[in-house]
């Protein structure tokens, strides 16, 4: 099976990249690009073929859109009429509804929504996939597959794409504001930028595989690190009192509302 991957921007040659790790022979896929000096880069870097969208998708079995959400409607627009039903389209476009690429497809196209997260690049992703109206299982499979050579892969009712955009699409940026804070924090109290980077970095990476490999409830974990009366349990009262696990709430209901509003028509 041939798949097709229009749009090799940071995300795009992250995939790209991960079905060549996981195996994925290059003679099987195919890569879009407008910028000619971006083409003969990936030609170089992977021995993949870089062709235009239409042909990508007359050649392709998968379909995988890597674009912006405004630049949907006319990539949309420029391969309709090489899409063919039962051709699998994925889509990781955020906003972009799979009602909305079925209804600039020809009938029958299967379509796959995608919210991924940018640790993609580095193969420790969190992708939640959708199914549309035209999907069975092996389309969903596939899917998988595809996102897979990333990360993690879970399915969810396309009713819930926006509460993931919020929590796992955004999350990054979350965290990364945490880390900047602790960051500066250190700097305060008179570390070296480099070494409170070098702290705060392997802190939160060792805490994250904590969480992933014993199982452990972030509570659980939380309370053995704070002895009462002592330095942790200083510090999190005052992000208590300063309502931090509220305001967390609230950020995420905002970026849930955003990702609705860009999901309830079509894109700008």
């Amino acid at each position: 099976m041939t798949t097709a991957i229009l749009g090799a921007g940071v995300m795009g040659e992250a995939l790209l990249s991960g079905l060549v790790q996981a195996g994925r022979q290059v003679s099987e896929l195919l890569v879009t690009d407008r910028r000619p000096e971006r083409a003969a880069e990936l030609t170089e870097r992977y021995g993949v073929e870089v062709v235009t969208n239409p042909t990508a998708v007359k050649r392709a079995d998968t379909v995988v859109i890597v674009v912006k959400p405004q630049d949907m409607g006319s990539l949309l627009d420029e391969v309709a009429e090489a899409a063919r039903p039962g051709q699998l389209f994925v889509s990781l476009a955020a906003g972009i509804t799979t009602a909305y690429i079925e209804s600039r497809l020809p009938s029958g196209v299967a379509v796959v929504r995608v919210m991924p997260n940018t640790p993609a690049l580095v193969d420790e992703g969190m992708a939640a996939i959708s199914a549309g109206s035209h999907c069975d299982e092996a389309h969903l499979r596939e899917a998988e597959d595809l996102m897979r050579s990333t990360g993690k892969v879970l399915r969810v009712p396309e009713k819930q794409q926006d509460a993931v955009t919020a929590i796992s699409g955004s999350g990054p940026a979350y965290v990364f504001y945490v880390v900047e804070a602790m960051i500066e924090a250190g700097v305060h109290m008179g570390l070296p930028r480099a070494t409170a980077t070098e702290f705060v970095v392997q802190t939160l990476v060792g805490s994250a595989k904590l969480l992933r490999e014993t199982g452990e409830h972030p509570t659980v974990l939380r309370e053995r690190v704070t002895s009462p009366g002592g330095t942790t349990a200083a510090a999190l009262r005052l992000l208590e009192e300063g309502r931090v696990r509220a305001d967390f709430l609230a950020a995420m209901e905002a970026a849930r509302d955003r990702s609705r509003e860009l999901s309830s028509g079509e894109p700008v």
